[in-house]
Parts: C-alpha cells; structure tokens; sequence
C-alpha cells in the first residue's frame, strides 16, 4: 500500500497498492486478490475501509467480484491501468523533473544521457 502520501484517503491508497500490485505482476488477470479480511488485518484497518477501496477497483472494472468466493482481477485490467496511469504521468512527474532539471542547468542531453542510464540500470548491473 502507498503510504506516502497521507492526504490521500486510506480507502484510495488500498486501490492505488493493489493496482500498483496489478500492474508489477504480483496478482495477474483472472486471478484472486488477497481477501478483504486478509488486508483488514495486515494494514491493520476497518474492513469497511478494504471494502471501499475495493469497490473503487470494481467501479473501474479492475477487479470482480465472485460471489462467495473472493474478488478477481478482470481480464484488460492491466491495458486499462497503463491507459489511466499515462494520462497523468506526464504532469505528475515529467513536468516536475524537467523543472527542476532546468533550474539546475541541466541541457537536453545530459538528460537524455541520465534517462538512459537509469533505463538501462536493470539491464547492466553494476557488480
């Protein structure tokens, strides 16, 4: 669960870490979430607060819910995610770094130089 930003309501922060848990593969398409009493318990939160998070997730048409057996993620979930997470990641962090980076007369290529250094970090480990 995302707990750094603590503006935002605890309810949404359980929807955005089982997206988050969505989208790095954790929990694939068709699969069971962890249940709702299960995640009451490890946050150690009102299970009426899991269950609003939940119902977010089922209003997006992330997850579905099987009657008494458990909630699902649905099948597109994931195209759906990186759809909604792209429209905002531009101005979330993109405009932001680029901000900063000009205020510290960073040139267009030696950003370029960075991204594709830090791109590239998974691939070339250093040992």
């Amino acid at each position: 669960m995302n707990v750094i930003n603590e503006n935002i309501p605890i309810f949404a922060r359980i929807a955005e870490g089982i997206k988050d848990h969505i989208l790095m593969g954790d929990v694939k398409e068709g699969e069971q979430l962890i249940s709702t009493t299960q995640l009451s318990k490890e946050y150690e939160i009102n299970i009426a607060t899991v269950n609003k998070g939940i119902n977010v997730l089922v209003a997006e048409g992330i997850v579905f819910k099987k009657r008494g057996i458990g909630m699902f993620v649905a099948e597109g979930a994931v195209d759906k995610l990186i759809t909604e997470r792209r429209k905002t990641y531009k101005e979330t962090y993109i405009v932001a770094a680029l901000e900063e980076a000009k205020r510290l007369r960073y040139s267009v290529e030696d950003l370029q130089k960075m991204v594709a250094e830090v791109y590239n970090a998974d691939e070339n480990p250093v040992k």
